[in-house]
């Protein structure tokens, strides 16, 4: 029976709404609903705006982190969603990122991280 300790989501989103890519202030409202979404534990928000536009952000917590970077000019928003332990979700953010940025697709690559073999971790 294999067991992991993370699910990580990597979100490749096109079509979003330029102006929410560009709203520092929006991105960190986004990412701390995510947190609460998932049933993570905040530690810290930090985000910065770039000049002419585009805006980046990471949530870190206690199970890991959650981090966007946004290109509006493209409409693209670039987004990690990992967290550890049985008692979150990352799924459940994504329909706080929909509600904000409002994508018209979106690509989920979701990763198991710290795949174990019979619970055991074995360094060879």
């Amino acid at each position: 029976m294999l067991k992991y300790l993370g699910k990580h989501l990597i979100l490749e989103l096109w079509g979003c709404d330029p102006k929410a890519l560009d709203d520092e202030k929006g991105i960190e409202k986004m990412l701390v609903d995510c947190v609460e979404a998932c049933g993570a534990t905040l530690i810290c928000v930090r985000t910065h705006k770039f000049s002419p536009q585009g805006a980046t952000g990471v949530a870190v917590l206690a199970e890991s982190h959650i981090a966007i970077h946004t290109y509006p000019e493209y409409g693209y928003a670039a987004l990690d969603v990992f967290t550890c332990g049985e008692h979150t979700d990352p799924y459940k953010a994504l329909e706080v990122i929909r509600d904000f940025l409002k994508p018209k697709s979106i690509q989920i690559i979701d990763l198991k991280r710290g795949l174990m073999e019979n619970g055991t971790f074995e360094l060879k």
